[in-house]
């Protein structure tokens, strides 16, 4: 039998209490207020009822799950089963805990087919940052949701349940049971509660019956933010402007023409992936190289940026005995911060990105905990699920497009525990993209949806998207 170590905090026995009856349930948990300790707690209760639970989450944090498990139980590391590459059907150990990356079930169907045959009537079912199945026909959400069908135990964790609106509740709950709804298809949830616009294909204008909605899912779901849950320091934002180099506004300028130029051709078929395409490249021209895609691959152009000198006039502004967490986008932008940290002999510092295996993160991560100051991580990697308080000071050098991947990765020193106030600074040359950027951030907006809805609202107008394109 497992038993817990650690005591629930109020609000945890509050959600222990409202679900445990439930075979099903939601925890929209704001980051940082213990969604893990909670439905481990339930876990815990049900194990007579229970054979084995599957925990799928993002897979950058299969380990700190595992963490979690053994921080707040009595379970041995051999109980808990990490699902890889090499896992496959037939071939997984009998234990107690199963982790598996929620990513790994639409890329590998060898992961896919291994979690069908291991899941059964007796499985409890977590799927962990459930955002990551709001999309109601994509592989990973339609592969967890059929596999898991067959337990008799299955919950949601997420602080974000409607980052984009009501659309995103259908396959959440479809995953829980398309009974709550009460829609056996997302047509049917679609003509009851969505609008969508007559002109623009595929955008929804409004939602409706949103009380109707509420009432339904109300048992099967426990909320709660930070703010109700704990006394957490205020958040403070500053920014650190520099200018582009004359090659960097010639290569911009560039980008800009040849984007609009493929923009223009596609209109007529869609265009949302050169829209990515140029925000992407614009971006990284900001930073000071330009990944481009040519017809013999990939050509790395470099072009001299004033960038990482704002840094470091950043970071020399800071205490010595201060830490300090840096986001990054692109690898190539890690490699400058390391190099940048290093010829100036700032201090010591711990990097986490995809490069870098799973057990390396876990020594990276104990490092910046005790000697390194410097924790250099790219939000893909590093964004969700740690917990960084030894620092108070956060630098973005860029930002992704989403506002919920800001969110997540300020969130990581702004958590129960923090007792400082955390300053976060954006480091970013003055030009259209980092000002779009940053603008749709600072209204909880994604900068690419916002600009793709944009054009195509004049892509009859070849004139209005060369001046929208121009205006980045």
């Amino acid at each position: 039998m497992i038993q817990t170590v650690t005591a629930l905090m109020n609000h945890q026995t509050d959600a222990v209490e409202k679900l445990k009856e439930s075979r099903v349930g939601a925890l929209f948990m704001e980051m940082g207020t213990g969604k893990s300790r909670t439905i481990i707690e339930l876990a815990c209760l049900k194990q007579e009822k229970i054979s084995k639970i599957v925990w799928a989450c993002p897979v950058a944090l299969k380990t700190t799950v595992k963490y979690e498990i053994m921080k707040h139980t009595d379970t041995a590391p051999e109980q808990i089963y990490l699902f890889n590459s090499k896992s496959r059907a037939g071939k997984i150990p009998s234990v107690m805990w199963y982790i598996a990356g929620i990513e790994s079930v639409s890329s590998s169907d060898r992961v896919a087919a291994a979690l069908a045959r291991l899941i059964d009537r007796k499985t409890m079912v977590i799927v962990d940052e459930s955002s990551y199945i709001k999309g109601a026909f994509a592989k990973r959400t339609t592969r967890i949701t059929q596999y898991a069908q067959k337990a008799r135990y299955r919950y949601l964790l997420t602080g974000t349940p409607i980052s984009q609106g009501i659309v995103d509740l259908y396959a959440q709950f479809r995953f829980l049971s398309p009974d709550i709804l009460g829609y056996h298809s997302f047509y049917g949830f679609a003509r009851n509660h969505l609008e969508y616009s007559d002109k623009y294909p595929g955008k929804i204008i409004r939602s409706h019956n949103i009380s109707y909605l509420t009432s339904k899912i109300e048992p099967y779901v426990f909320q709660v933010t930070k703010e109700e849950c704990f006394d957490l320091p205020k958040k403070s934002y500053d920014i650190a402007v520099c200018d582009m180099t004359k090659e960097q506004n010639h290569a911009y300028d560039m980008a800009k023409e040849y984007y609009f130029l493929r923009i223009l051709s596609r209109r007529r078929t869609g265009f949302g992936d050169d829209i990515l395409a140029l925000f992407n490249a614009l971006q990284q021209i900001a930073s000071g190289f330009w990944n481009r895609h040519e017809e013999s691959g990939f050509v790395l152009y470099e072009y001299p940026q004033e960038r990482l000198d704002t840094l470091k006039a950043v970071i020399n502004e800071i205490p010595e005995d201060q830490k300090i967490i840096i986001w990054a986008k692109y690898h190539y932008e890690i490699d400058g911060i390391l190099k940048m940290i290093s010829s100036n002999e700032l201090g010591e510092y711990a990097v986490f990105d995809g490069r870098v295996s799973q057990k390396k993160r876990n020594a990276e991560l104990e490092k910046f905990r005790t000697s390194a100051r410097f924790f250099v991580s790219t939000q893909s990697c590093g964004g969700h699920g740690l917990t960084l308080n030894e620092s108070a000071h956060t630098i973005f050098y860029s930002n992704t497009f989403k506002y919920s991947e800001r969110l997540q990765a300020e969130d990581r020193n702004h958590r129960y525990g923090q007792t400082r106030k955390v300053l976060y600074i954006d480091v970013y040359p003055e030009c259209g993209i980092e000002g779009r950027i940053q603008d749709a951030l600072n209204r909880k907006k994604d900068a690419v949806e916002e600009f793709k809805q944009s054009l195509t609202e004049v892509k009859d107008d070849s004139d209005a998207m060369r001046k929208l394109i121009m205006e980045l």
